[in-house]
């Protein structure tokens, strides 16, 4: 790898021969252990100490002239991890050693079986400058492999340690302390996994643990180039831990798939999801080309839609670009409600499930946290005793049908293709049938939310909210639906008040939560069975 600088080339070279003589002397420590050679090894801390510090210095000094996602970028925040995992096997051989000097019988720590542990780690620590400076993915991958192998052997010493529990004639505190010592080889495992991602990670110029790069391969193999000619790009990583990749044309640019992985359930889901919407209402959602699944991950490829998504446009494109994109997404929804309407009644519970996320809120702002509340001179209830009284309020109110809707509709998984005039989904893992106030709400919400100041942009996105509400509302009309205005405006509060666990400008958050007061008291207010002549205050709501 040229393009390293040679002060970290040369540091990385020391600290990799340095942690190797440290694992030597453990290991002669083991097979004849004798006081010399654990003072070899403690009285060797500062040294690497120093070794990863140089590099991690080097790393900053040159991260400060690299912006952020170039290829260079990932490497020296590569050496990075590289340097601090190198450290940390060291810290842990010594951990070990203090481990063993509380043990009273050396033998009941089966010392024999420790060498054979220690040249593993030795093996990966040698591998690591070649698979680094090399560019050799196959070396990398043989390093972060290593670790299955150091945890059968732990498990097998864990066996030997949890017998000898039952055994009388040893000491508990010596078992327990060798349960420890064991411990801290199964970690040398663990960073030894960490090093070979970060040297993949380098070499492809993506951010990959081993199960994403094996699934990467794996799908990429599917792609009509057989992966060759490719390179991988992050795109975003979603709230629920997934990330999202694009898989481009080195020379063209041009995206040739999208690649997501994260929790199999997830993508087991939304996998479920994208087939529904083919069935119920095919060229909506993108195709998936190809699935994967490793242990408790997933990977999905998935075709690649042109276009941009409305957050994009709102907070970017012309007002006509903007308009005619709404006019479209109008459209499309209104005769999505249509053709997949049955006559099941459908429950919003958007004041359950607020219930459920208040904690979640809280940890973030917990100045929301409701304490006892006066305005001249009058107590006022407590957000969460209202809450409950619009719960009962709700379940009292349902919607006369059901629809197929999206279930996450926020404008960053909207997308809208302008040659073409169609909008598309993304990430439908929570499609359902449902009552549509749900994506609604969602939608007017993650506009309101977008974080512009500029009064133009302010206007586009409060335009896109009061576009789709007044699309909905006149459907809601000529399907007979006369509490459309109740439910949404409970739909709204659960939206505005959940939406500030991820704002962190507490001016926004604040009016966000207060508007999702305003609404929950005013829908309360409404007298029982009066629901249909409920209205909603929409302009006061979203024109700041």
């Amino acid at each position: 790898m040229t393009n390293i600088p040679k002060t970290i080339r040369e540091n990385l070279h020391f600290l990799c021969s340095e942690i190797d003589g440290q694992l030597l002397q453990l290991e002669a420590f083991f097979k004849t252990p004798t006081i010399a050679h654990a003072r070899r090894i403690l009285d060797r801390a500062g040294y690497a100490h120093n070794l990863k510090s140089r590099i991690h210095a080097a790393c900053i000094q040159h991260l400060a002239n690299t912006n952020t996602g170039n290829r260079k970028h990932l490497t020296l925040r590569s050496v990075e991890f590289i340097a601090t995992d190198l450290l940390r096997i060291a810290n842990l051989a010594r951990l070990s050693l203090r481990h063993v000097e509380r043990i009273d019988t050396f033998e009941t720590l089966e010392p024999a079986r420790y060498p054979a542990v220690i040249r593993l780690v030795r093996r990966g620590v040698c591998k690591i400058e070649e698979a680094f400076l090399g560019n050799d993915t196959e070396q990398a991958i043989e390093i972060g492999e290593l670790q299955k192998k150091i945890e059968a052997e732990y498990r097998k010493l864990f066996k030997i340690y949890t017998r000898g529990m039952r055994d009388p004639k040893l000491r508990p505190a010596d078992i327990a302390n060798s349960l420890l010592v064991a411990n801290e080889f199964q970690r040398m495992g663990e960073s030894l996994k960490t090093i070979g991602e970060a040297v993949i990670s380098a070499n492809i110029g993506q951010a990959v643990n081993l199960e994403r790069y094996f699934a990467l391969q794996s799908l990429m193999s599917d792609l009509d180039t057989n992966g060759a000619g490719l390179k991988v790009e992050t795109i975003a990583e979603t709230r629920s831990g997934s990330s999202i990749s694009a898989i481009k044309d080195r020379k063209t640019e041009t995206v040739a798939a999208v690649f997501k992985d994260g929790e199999k359930n997830k993508l087991k889901e939304e996998r479920e999801g994208v087939k529904s919407w083919h069935a119920i209402y095919p060229g909506l959602a993108p195709k998936i080309l190809s699935y994967e699944k490793r242990d408790q991950s997933a990977a999905l490829l998935i075709e690649h839609l042109p276009g941009m998504t409305f957050e994009h446009i709102v907070l970017n494109e012309p007002a006509d670009h903007c308009e005619k994109a709404l006019a479209c997404l109008s459209r499309t929804l209104k005769d999505v409600w249509k053709q997949t309407r049955t006559k099941e009644p459908a429950e919003l519970g958007s004041m359950q499930q607020l219930a459920r996320r208040l904690e979640e809120v809280r940890r973030v702002h917990p100045e929301f946290r409701d304490t006892s509340i006066r305005f001249a001179g009058q107590k006022l209830n407590s957000l969460d005793s209202i809450i409950r009284e619009a719960t009962r309020r709700e379940a009292a109110v349902s919607s006369p049908f059901s629809v197929y809707i999206h279930g996450d509709f926020n404008v960053d998984n909207i997308i809208y293709d302008r040659d073409e005039n169609r909008v598309h989904f993304i990430d439908l893992h929570r499609s359902r049938y449902m009552d549509y106030v749900q994506d609604v709400s969602v939608f007017m919400v993650s506009n309101y939310r977008l974080q512009v100041v500029d009064r133009e942009t302010r206007q586009r996105i409060m335009l896109a909210s009061l576009t789709l509400y007044k699309a909905a509302k006149a459907f809601a009309r000529k399907q007979g639906d006369e509490t459309f205005e109740f439910r949404l405006s409970l739909g709204l509060s659960r939206s505005f008040a959940s939406s500030t666990r991820f704002i962190f400008d507490k001016q926004l958050a604040r009016r966000m939560w207060l508007k999702a007061r305003y609404l929950i008291e005013r829908t309360i207010a409404c007298p029982p069975g009066e629901e249909a002549r409920f209205r909603l205050p929409v302009k006061e709501i979203f024109i700041d």
